[in-house]
């Protein structure tokens, strides 16, 4: 049993605390003002406890050849979670993660060390300047898993952001991003309008309640010029303890709409989730 003493710290942007895991030695529980952010095992990088991790964790397994080295962006870190798993699953890949909560990084660094040799660098800095800002085609994936307390930023929401991405990746490049919303879906539709005018190829992945406009949720969009291997996901998502679907082609155009790309002008953050949505008691 992990006897692990809990830390709270307040860093840039709330009251962050980690929370050990009594059933898995090394593994902690990362909240962040109570809302639970990421979930790491030290001893077993490879295990992705949230549901959206998961299904973000597939897209990485068969974005290429199984254990071939990627160059990965990262915008959010968290407990730095998918990093630790590409490092653990792509041994040798370069991994640049940009988070603008300096304190939160500075806590991670210090009671969830990474391990030498990882290939992970961490930078404290607003993700939409570090894209601006970055090389032209110098990664093969870009993960967006950006929210300021429980929303989406609205400047990571835009047609401009969208295109940065695009200028950044490499052509065979895919971009995914860990988006929330409910129904009637106006965010999550304004983003596959606002990729679908970029990219060529686009899926997303969620559980069919949230679909169906049961409940609010996660979903994961996928964006490439190149086809996403939709099959391989559909079988891994169907295989996970809550069953996701995989949405593409036709579909996911009627479940777009009418919705158009958004600009920076008229940007809104992702929608609050209503209470207790991401709750932990």
């Amino acid at each position: 049993m992990n006897e692990a003493i809990p830390v709270t710290r307040t860093v840039d942007h709330g009251t962050a605390r980690l929370m050990p895991d009594v059933d898995r030695e090394r593994a902690w529980l990362l909240t962040v003002d109570g809302a639970p952010q990421s979930y790491v095992d030290l001893d077993a990088p490879q295990h992705l406890e949230f549901e959206y991790a998961r299904r973000l964790g597939h897209v990485l397994d068969t974005v290429a050849e199984p254990g071939r080295a990627l160059d990965v962006l990262h915008l959010g870190g968290g407990a730095l979670t998918l990093p630790r798993y590409v490092a653990a699953t792509r041994p040798g890949s370069r991994q640049d993660v940009v988070d603008a909560d300096r304190g939160l990084l500075d806590m991670v660094a210090e009671h969830l060390p990474l391990p030498g040799g990882s290939g992970i660098a961490l930078h404290a800095a607003d993700a939409r300047a570090w894209l601006e800002a970055a090389p032209d085609a110098s990664v093969d994936v870009l993960v967006a898993d950006v929210f300021g307390g429980s929303r989406i930023p609205a400047h990571l929401t835009t047609l401009a952001y969208a295109r940065d991405a695009d200028r950044v990746m490499r052509d065979d490049g895919v971009y995914l991003a860990n988006l929330a919303d409910g129904s009637p879906f106006a965010f999550l539709r304004s983003q596959l309008a606002t990729f679908a005018a970029v990219f060529e190829e686009l899926a997303l992945i969620a559980e069919p309640g949230v679909l169906r406009g049961r409940r609010f949720g996660n979903a994961v969009l996928v964006a490439s010029h190149r086809p996403v291997d939709t099959a391989a996901l559909t079988r891994l998502t169907a295989a996970d303890a809550f069953p996701a679907r995989v949405e593409h082609g036709a579909s996911l155009r009627r479940f777009t709409g009418d919705a158009r790309p958004v600009g920076d002008a008229d940007a809104v953050p992702s929608p609050e989730p209503p209470d207790g949505t991401f709750g932990i008691g």
